[in-house]
């Protein structure tokens, strides 16, 4: 297949996430739930203890110091862990409050970083070259992958390092989507066809498949409980049910992990930069 039609199978797996319309109307509260504090904690995690092969290649292509541009940077996991050789580092994301959480961590550690609210490529424009820009899980909530793909590598001089789970970080959801919907969902797009999009785009992408260990990131298991039935988009009572079918999935409530991305594997991606 060429790079159209691939984009455009992208671009149709994405939409097949949908949920159906009467599931929406049967619940008052947004399913798509952002868990600020497990960004937060992981973003701490990463600053503290650098490890991956999405900061070593981030971090070689950073021997000579140079500038870093996150995109997509949520709490800055990318990003914080490049403070000993970033010259300047410019965070973007689309969600404000993330960005505040970025920069009371980065205050709080002592790292100066340029923050910047808007989407990624609207605002591409507008942001300056960088030595290297990363992105982390962030391809998944793009369906037009091309521009995105293509400004990255046009702000990089060295380096574009991406990173996102080898599937759709919610497939792990589709086992409690059967449970209480009887709804299929579905497990499509993957890492593999990121990559090979990014090599139709005229890249030449090195990756590789990696898994960090699972971590405690919510505060409690009820906390992972709440996130989990918003998904769901089930009401408030059937916390209890879904905190079952948790323990069924093999959670430890002892050790509540992010099942969109905490033990998956991961995939690294990275290819030259073109400014």
């Amino acid at each position: 297949m060429g790079a159209a039609d691939l984009l455009d199978q992208w671009r149709l797996d994405l939409e097949s996430w949908a949920i159906p319309p009467e599931i929406l109307a049967a619940t008052p509260e947004s399913p798509w739930v952002l868990p600020r504090q497990v960004f937060a904690r992981r973003a701490q995690r990463r600053h503290e203890a650098p490890a991956g092969p999405s900061f070593a290649r981030a971090f070689e292509a950073l021997e000579t110091p140079g500038s870093v541009l996150d995109v997509g940077t949520g709490a800055g996991a990318a990003c914080l862990p490049l403070a000993p050789r970033a010259t300047a580092i410019t965070a973007i994301d689309s969600d404000s409050q993330m960005l505040d959480v970025l920069a009371d961590t980065a205050a709080r550690v002592g790292i100066p970083i340029h923050e910047v609210c808007g989407r990624w490529p609207d605002i591409a424009g507008n942001i300056e070259s960088a030595d290297v820009v990363t992105c982390h899980h962030v391809l998944y909530n793009v369906a037009d992958l091309g521009p995105f793909v293509s400004e990255l590598t046009a702000h990089a001089r060295r380096r574009v390092v991406v990173e996102i789970t080898a599937r759709h970080p919610l497939t792990s959801l589709n086992p409690l989507w059967q449970r209480f919907h009887g709804l299929t969902r579905p497990d499509v797009p993957t890492a593999d066809d990121a990559v090979a999009i990014i090599e139709a785009l005229g890249m030449a992408p090195s990756h590789v498949v990696w898994s960090r260990p699972g971590e405690s990131e919510y505060e409690s298991f009820e906390d992972l409980v709440e996130v989990t039935r918003r998904r769901l988009c089930l009401d408030p009572s059937r916390a209890g049910d879904v905190a079952s079918a948790l323990r069924d999935l093999g959670v430890e409530p002892g050790r509540p992990v992010d099942l969109g991305s905490s033990g998956a594997d991961l995939v690294t991606i990275w290819w030259a930069g073109g400014a």
